[in-house]
């Protein structure tokens, strides 16, 4: 179909353009839930890569920046013994024999010696780890293009704007680029996928709220709360008590009109309220999600509604492929790590696992990968009782196609980065890392998998043109291997 968004500057008279603008504020005044209908207002069809077959990538993101240093735990004597020098003068390091129980096995043993255990509340993740169905991407960031921590310090090479900032960094995470930016990486794969999916609409989805991971170009994000689709109350329920005021509600958003700014308004309208009533029907109709999922947990809540539309894909429009979003906020601890961090870890540890536990029980367990991002990873150094901004940090990623069972990228040096030393270069200062890995990297590896084809990578994922082989960076690969064909 053909982008049917309205260009207010050039659509009309002053008097008309004020009359659009009056009528949404009069609808947004009603309940009309003006921003859901506009949502639906730039829908439109790209060429996309052939896909006969279903898949689904969903981003588990983690709300102001999770602390990598006690949720990834380094475990191996060595190691460890500079972990809790750091960490515990301040009672914040984790007890070695507590992590006995989430001591993660990989197939191939890391270099060194070196080994990690997942925080105690993590066990269902854990558990998925040794038994093949998720793998971790070490120290993974923002990044440019590869850097050294003398570039760093120089300022010799171009940087993620505003480190450390969780708006700036949030965006760079989910975008690729400065705060501000329309569309994220999962909106621009999903721009690829529009035409091969019988609605369009449902390719990039949202149970979070608004996001800019899931928005593209044309592919725009169609957001969900936990309970299903996000009606318009004005149409639904009686106004100001009067059933004769919402059935003239109902006429006046969706009738046809002559002026072509109101048209456009309404066909935008009248879709939205189609939308809506397709995927009432199509969650409504399967009873396919009897996976059980963790109560009070937001973020379980919102992965089961992804679960229902999952299973409800024939029925919302033959999808081959879709991008969501989920999230769980509270990871900015300053304070209180000691205390907050490990239920924040429960709740990501339990939904995710329920998530996976739903896809393999629906028969997609290889169609479907979560992955886990941040707006930044935090200092291994302790402010008193918490930790402070940082950079890089580890992941998760979970699904039947992943090859799990292993740690992927490099395993960082325990370091506040205070010194000259080779152990600290990885590191720039109060144990803040300087990512090995760069998001862009992360991000191709599961775009391929979902089928973006090499030459496309670079319109989906902007700065990975300065990493791989391709430009003399081998160390750097566009591919980090955690993903099966």
């Amino acid at each position: 179909m053909k982008n049917s968004s309205v260009d207010l500057k050039n659509s009309g008279t002053d008097a008309g353009r004020r009359a659009f603008l009056r009528r949404s504020g009069q609808l947004a005044l009603t309940g009309t839930a003006l921003p859901f209908a506009l949502n639906m207002a730039a829908i439109g069809e790209a060429a996309a890569f052939e896909a006969s077959d279903y898949k689904a990538l969903v981003c588990v993101y983690l709300g102001g920046g999770n602390d990598y240093a006690n949720t990834v735990v380094t475990y191996d004597d060595p190691s460890y013994a500079k972990y809790y020098a750091i960490r515990n003068p301040n009672g914040m390091a984790l007890s070695k024999n507590g992590l006995a129980a989430t001591l993660l096995r990989p197939a191939t043993p890391l270099p060194d010696g070196r080994q990690y255990a997942l925080n105690p509340a993590m066990a269902g993740l854990a558990n998925l780890f040794n038994t093949g169905k998720a793998a971790i991407q070490l120290n993974v960031g923002p990044l440019i293009t590869p850097l050294t921590r003398a570039q760093y310090n120089a300022r010799a090479l171009a940087l993620p704007p505003k480190l450390m900032s969780h708006n700036d960094q949030a965006s760079m995470w989910q975008s690729l680029g400065t705060e501000g930016v329309r569309s994220g990486w999962g909106g621009r794969m999903g721009d690829l996928a529009l035409a091969g999916n019988g609605a369009s609409n449902f390719t990039c989805i949202s149970a979070s709220g608004n996001a800019v991971f899931v928005s593209g170009q044309k592919a725009l994000q169609y957001q969900v709360s936990t309970g299903g689709a996000i009606g318009i109350n004005a149409i639904k329920n009686n106004v100001y008590g009067s059933s004769a005021v919402k059935a003239a509600m109902n006429t006046l958003i969706t009738q046809n009109r002559a002026h072509p700014m109101e048209q456009a308004y309404n066909e935008v309208t009248t879709r939205s309220i189609a939308s809506e009533a397709l995927v009432t029907a199509g969650i409504g109709s399967t009873s396919a999600v009897t996976t059980p999922f963790p109560s009070n947990n937001t973020l379980a809540d919102q992965l089961k509604i992804v679960a229902r539309l999952i299973a409800a894909r024939n029925s919302l429009g033959s999808l081959k492929r879709q991008v969501f979003f989920v999230s769980l906020g509270g990871f900015d601890l300053h304070d209180n790590l000691g205390t907050g961090h490990a239920p924040l870890l429960t709740k990501v540890s339990e939904a995710m696992t329920a998530f996976y536990n739903a896809t393999v029980a629906l028969g997609v367990a290889d169609q479907v990968t979560a992955f886990t991002a941040s707006d930044f990873g935090r200092t291994l150094a302790t402010n008193g009782n918490g930790s402070d901004h940082g950079w890089g940090s580890h992941h998760f990623v979970v699904g039947g196609a992943v090859k799990g069972n292993a740690f992927y990228g490099s395993a960082p040096p325990v370091s506040i980065g205070n010194t000259t030393a080779a152990e600290d270069q990885w590191h720039i200062g109060q144990g803040r890392l300087l990512p090995s890995t760069s998001v862009d990297q992360y991000a191709a590896t599961m775009a391929r998998w979902f089928g973006v084809a090499d030459s496309e990578l670079p319109n989906v994922l902007p700065n990975l043109k300065n990493f791989g082989a391709e430009v003399g960076r081998p160390d750097y690969p566009r591919d980090m291997g955690f993903m099966s064909a």
